[in-house]
Order: structure tokens, then sequence, then C-alpha cells
């Protein structure tokens, strides 16, 4: 594929950023069928977070082009061929992953209406419904926002120049990819749907990953690539769990037990590698301080806030704790991973832990310094579940500059966690 030239002739007319409602991250659809199942009346929104302030959404993307992208994501079915991919694989081992239930759900889902403002220099773009409905706009609004920045600058270059772009940026993945050779043991994922620089961008890097790396190519997040590619779909739980199930809590009791719950939820319907916690939404040290003995049981963990190998340190001092062998757990780092950081963290645990990697943006969304005014340059752009049933969600995260809720609400889930003193560090991409 010659992505430039296909940039180059797609201007005149409308270019669906997201043809498919399974151009997701694999997770959303594991976590979906969960809260299909235990939570499918609860009612959540999703709001747009643009913790980049400095990057004016608003004056960058056209909100007719927007609306445009949005409305044609409203228009997808899932196709027989996706469904049977979904019913038909194996994933993780398992077939039949997801239940005749909620295939025949998923079958006749159409996205919820979105509700779109502008507000200075920035969007206001909400999600409402039902959660197992709201929740599945998270990535594809992600993707047209992040995509649909990259073509306002795409636009005004030539047919030369965006040759050069990409064949430089080709150079770049390449190099990292050659960084990462040497790694005895290296599993390493593609985690980048949500902030790609495009569709076709984070497929090609997909292929890239695949001939360079081998088999310590492990998978990819994206369903579509996954099906296209032929490697294996990567993926289990994310903060947004535990956030709607913390603001379900109806006193601190309740609270205090919420991120408990919903791995009690999650066990009832996986094994294996699936069983991995994420620890860090209300502090990673409270949790495992807290955590119930069963839980040390679990597969592993995946570290996503905070210095990572301070998170790593504690999942260890933990699992010794509870009679459990390190070596045989499994670590996941996932948190603004580029190569110098993934060669670091893994000359630090391998051999200690079983060590594997999700890289995300800086994987496919590295156009740092390609584009005139670093124009194409990632930043930190999230959706995120804001209430469910009218009550506000709260994020403490290992990273005080990751937190969100009202603030009444943050100082009330830091003392039911005892959440003391953290170290504030730049939120990567």
């Amino acid at each position: 594929m010659d992505i430039a030239t296909r940039v180059y002739n797609h201007r005149w007319k409308l270019d669906p950023i997201v043809r498919s409602l399974i151009d997701t991250d694999f997770y959303k659809l594991l976590m979906c069928q969960s809260v299909f199942t235990n939570h499918p009346d609860t009612r959540v929104t999703f709001s747009l977070i643009n913790r980049a302030t400095d990057v004016p959404l608003a004056k960058l993307i056209d909100e007719g082009e927007l609306r445009e992208q949005l409305d044609h994501i409203r228009t997808l079915r899932l196709s027989r061929g996706e469904s049977t991919f979904l019913r038909g694989n194996t994933f993780y081992g398992k077939r039949q992953m997801f239940r005749p239930d909620f295939m025949e759900w998923f079958e006749g889902f159409q996205l919820p209406p979105y509700h779109l403002e502008r507000v200075g220099d920035q969007y206001e773009l909400t999600f409402e419904g039902s959660w197992p409905e709201a929740m599945l706009w998270e990535i594809p609004a992600l993707a047209v926002l992040m995509e649909l920045r990259s073509r306002a600058v795409l636009g005004r270059m030539k047919r030369f120049e965006l040759q050069v772009l990409y064949a430089r940026a080709m150079t770049r993945v390449w190099e990292k990819i050659e960084g990462l050779q040497g790694l005895d043991g290296l599993r390493i994922a593609d985690f980048g749907t949500r902030r790609r620089h495009s569709f076709l961008w984070q497929d090609w890097c997909v292929q890239a990953m695949q001939e360079g790396l081998g088999a310590r190519f492990i998978g990819t997040s994206n369903c579509l690539v996954a099906m296209r590619r032929e490697v294996e779909a990567i993926g289990t739980n994310a903060h947004e769990l535990p956030m709607v199930y913390a603001a379900l809590a109806p006193d601190d009791a309740a609270l205090a037990k919420a991120p408990y719950r919903v791995l009690a939820d999650w066990q009832a319907e996986h094994d294996g590698n699936l069983r991995i916690i994420l620890p860090d939404t209300y502090g990673t040290q409270g949790f495992l301080d807290r955590a119930p003995e069963w839980l040390a049981e679990w597969t592993g963990i995946r570290v996503d806030s905070g210095a990572p190998e301070d998170g790593a340190e504690a999942a260890i001092r933990w699992w010794q704790a509870h009679g459990q062998d390190p070596r045989e757990k499994l670590v996941i780092f996932s948190d603004g991973l580029d190569v110098d950081r993934i060669r670091a963290l893994h000359r630090a645990f391998a051999g200690r832990v079983k060590v594997s990697f999700g890289w995300g943006t800086l994987l496919t969304n590295d156009f740092r310094g390609l584009a005139t005014g670093d124009g194409l340059a990632p930043f930190s752009l999230v959706c995120k579940a804001i209430s469910a049933d009218g009550r506000p969600t709260v994020k403490l995260s290992d990273n005080p500059n990751k937190a969100m809720g009202p603030k009444s609400e943050i100082a009330r889930y830091k003392q039911v966690f005892g959440v003391g003193q953290q170290q504030a560090e730049a939120v990567q991409v």
C-alpha cells in the first residue's frame, strides 16, 4: 500500500476513518461482554478529554467533517465475516470467547447518538446510553479525532512532500524495530489503536513488526487488524470497569470493595492469561495491600501509570509475600513506551518475572519533527466514562496528573483508598 498516494488521492470525498465495528481494541469487546452480563441497564456518559490544552482541536478540525465521520460510524453493522471471526476464532486458547447471547446482541448493534458542541478552541463530545452501548464509542471516537487532526496537516502537503514524509516515518519505525531485535525473550504487542496516525498506518506498523520481530511480536489490540493480518488479538480489561463499579457503590464501605468486585466478576468469566490485574486506578500499593488472597493466584499485572519500575517491584514484593514465585508471573508494561524504555525495562526485569510490552502511541503515531511546525506530533487525548447512573466517576492513578473527577470526590476516594503523597510525572502518550 502506497499510503502517501492514497492520502493524496482521497482528499476530494468523504474517506471514512472507521469502516468496521471491530476496528476497536479487543479489551473493549471483552469488557463489553462482561458489562452486558453484569450491568446491562447502567446508564453511563463518556466524554472526550483533551489533556493537551495547547492543541486547539476545534481550530484544526472542521466540525462538519467531524460530524460526517461520526455519522458514518453510526451506520456500521457487524459483517458476516466479522461475526464469524468473533464467534469461531480461538482467543487466548479459548474457543467461543464471545457467548451466543452477546453475539446476537452485537450483530444487531448500532452505536447510540452523540452530542457535539464547540467550546472555545476545543470540542465537547459526549456519548450517553446504556453501558454496553455507550462504551463502544470510545475507541472509534478517538481514532476519528486523531486522524482528522493528522489529515488537517497532511492536506496542506504536496504529493512528493507526502512521499518523503512517509518514507521518513517508515524508516523511523523500522529503526525502532531494529533496536528491539537483540532482546532475547522479548514479547511485545501493538497497543496503538486509540491514538494512531491512521488505520492504514497502524496496519503498516503491524506488518513491519511481524516481519522485523517474528515470533517476538505477539499480536495487536486491534480486532480488525488481527483478523486481516492473522495475528493474535491482545487485551484484557481497563480502568473503565473499576471506575464505573466504584461510582455505583452506595457508601464508602462498598466503594472500598468495588475494585475487587470487578475482578470477582471477571474471574467468573475468564481464566489463564486473561486474568491480568490492572491495580493503579486508585493507587497500586493500596490496591495490593488490601487485595484478597485469591488475586495472588492470577496470572499477572499490567503496569500503566507512575514509574513502571516501582509498579513492577511492588508486584514482585506482593507475590513473594503471598508465597507466589514472581518468575512464573507476567508483568505487562503499557504506559508511554518507546524503544529506550522498553530496552531498559526488559533488562531490569527479564528473568525476575515474565515480561511483556504493550507498545502504543509511539509505535503507531510517532511523526515528531517530520512535518513543519511539528503539527503531527502525538498528544494525550482520551475518552473516559465520567458518570454512571448520574454519579461522577473518579480515577486517581499512580500519577496524580492522570487523576480525573470532581475535586470533592477525588478527596473522598483518596481517603477511602488510603492514597497519600504521590509523585507527579509528565503524562506520556
